[in-house]
C-alpha cells in the first residue's frame, strides 16, 4: 500500500539486514514515524505498547523478535527466554503463538551457530506468506462484494461497515477485511466504508480512516453505537471485520464491540463476514468463551484520549472525573451462529467446523 505515493509495508529490514523497521502506529494519524527495532526488548515493547498491532502483524513482529534475540545469544536458553518474553506481550492474538511456535521449533532443530541466519530467513518467509495470503483474502472477498453489488442492481454506492482496523496496518500488507475492499475498488466497484471509531483506542477513526484516505477509498467515521441505527435504515449492505483468534468451531474473537455489530446485523438481515488468514485459526480451541484468553488493558485507554490540538501538537486529555475507575476489556467473542461466513486465503466458507475443514481438510487428520 502507498503513503503519499510511496509504497510501504508495516514491517521490513533496514539496509543492514538486521535492524527491523516498523511504522509506529501509536503516532498515527497525525504523525507518520518509523521506529527501528534492534533488540528483543525493542520487539516486546513494540508489541506490548501497540506500536504494531493487528493479529497478522503481531505474528510477523514476533517472528522478527525471535531473530533479533538471536543477535544477542543463540543458545537453547536464549531461544526459551525470547519465546516467553514475546508470548506474554499480547495473549489473545493467535498469530503470535503460531509464529513463535514455528520459530522455536525451527531454531531448536539447528545448531546454535546456524540459528541467527535461519531466524531472519524464516521471519522474512512469514512476512511474504502474510502478503500473499492477505491478497488472496482480498480476491475472494472482492468476489463476494462484486456478487452483492450485482445482486443489488449495481447501485452508485455499496455501503460496507467495518469495526476496528483490519487493513494493511494490521498485517504486513493489504490487510484482511480491508483487503477485500481495496481489491473491489481496483475492480471498479463503488464502495463507501462506514468506519466505527472503535473506542477506546480509536483504531477505526485513526488508523482505518487514515489508510482508507491514503488509498482514496470513500469513507465516513461513525460512533461505535451508530451501526445498528444505520442497519435499521438500510444504509449498510454488508459488514466485514477481522479477527484476532477464531476457534475450530467458528467462534470469533475480535476487538470489543464486534459482537454487538454482529447482533445488529443478524437482526437486520445484513451479511456479516469475517476475514482471516490460516494463522488466525486456533485449531485447539472449540468454545470461544471458554478457550480464548481475553486481554484486559490499561484503564487509562478508557479514561484518557489523545488527539491533535489547534496548534498541531498531539496531546492526551482526561475524559473522566478524578478517581473514576474504568474497565478496559480489549476483545469480545462473536458466536459462529451470528457470522455469515469466513473469507480466507483459500476461499469463502460457512462459519462452522465443517466449513473450516472443507477449506483446510488436512486439519481433519
Amino acid at each position: 500500500m502507498k503513503v503519499d505515493g510511496t509504497p510501504y509495508r508495516t514491517i521490513w529490514l533496514a539496509d543492514d539486514h538486521r535492524t527491523v523497521q516498523v511504522i509506529d502506529q501509536t503516532r498515527l494519524p497525525h504523525v507518520f514515524e518509523i521506529k527501528s527495532l534492534t533488540s528483543l526488548n525493542d520487539a516486546t515493547v513494540a508489541i506490548r505498547d501497540m506500536l504494531v498491532r493487528g493479529a497478522p502483524l503481531i505474528g510477523a513482529t514476533g517472528a522478527y523478535g525471535m531473530a533479533l534475540a538471536m543477535t544477542e545469544g543463540s543458545s537453547d536458553s536464549c531461544v526459551a527466554i525470547a519465546y516467553d518474553a514475546l508470548f506474554e506481550t499480547r495473549p489473545t492474538a493467535s498469530n503470535l503463538g503460531w509464529a513463535l511456535n514455528d520459530l522455536r521449533k525451527l531454531l531448536l532443530g539447528l545448531a546454535p551457530g546456524d540459528r541467527l541466519c535461519a531466524a531472519y530467513a524464516r521471519a522474512a518467509e512469514i512476512c511474504e506468506d502474510d502478503v500473499s495470503t492477505c491478497h488472496s483474502i482480498g480476491q475472494h472477498g472482492a468476489d463476494l462484494i462484486g456478487a452483492l453489488w450485482e445482486q443489488k442492481g449495481k447501485p452508485d454506492q455499496l455501503n460496507i461497515l467495518t469495526h476496528c482496523n483490519a487493513g494493511w496496518l494490521a498485517a504486513v500488507d493489504w490487510g484482511t477485511a480491508l483487503s477485500a475492499i481495496y481489491v473491489a475498488v481496483e475492480r471498479g466497484i463503488p464502495i463507501h466504508v462506514w468506519a466505527d471509531e472503535t473506542r477506546p483506542r480509536n483504531q477505526g477513526s485513526s488508523l482505518t480512516a487514515w489508510e482508507l484516505g491514503k488509498q482514496g477509498v470513500q469513507h465516513t467515521v461513525i460512533t461505535d453505537n451508530a451501526g445498528g441505527h444505520l442497519m435499521q435504515h438500510g444504509l449498510v449492505d454488508m459488514c466485514i471485520v477481522g479477527t484476532d483468534r477464531t476457534t475450530a468451531s467458528g467462534d470469533v474473537c475480535n476487538k470489543v464491540g464486534t459482537y454487538l455489530k454482529a447482533l445488529a446485523a443478524h437482526d437486520n438481515n445484513v451479511p456479516f463476514y469475517v476475514a482471516l488468514p490460516h494463522s488466525t485459526i486456533d485449531w485447539e480451541a472449540q468454545d470461544g468463551l471458554r478457550d480464548i484468553p481475553i486481554e484486559t488493558r490499561s484503564c487509562e485507554e478508557v479514561t484518557h484520549i489523545s488527539g491533535k490540538v489547534r496548534e498541531g501538537e498531539t496531546v492526551s486529555v482526561q475524559l473522566t472525573p478524578d478517581g473514576t475507575e474504568a474497565l478496559n476489556i480489549a476483545f469480545d467473542i462473536t458466536p459462529a451462529c451470528y457470522v455469515t461466513g469466513f473469507i480466507t486465503e483459500r476461499g469463502v466458507c460457512d462459519a462452522s467446523a465443517d466449513g473450516l475443514l472443507d477449506l483446510y481438510p488436512e486439519r481433519a487428520l
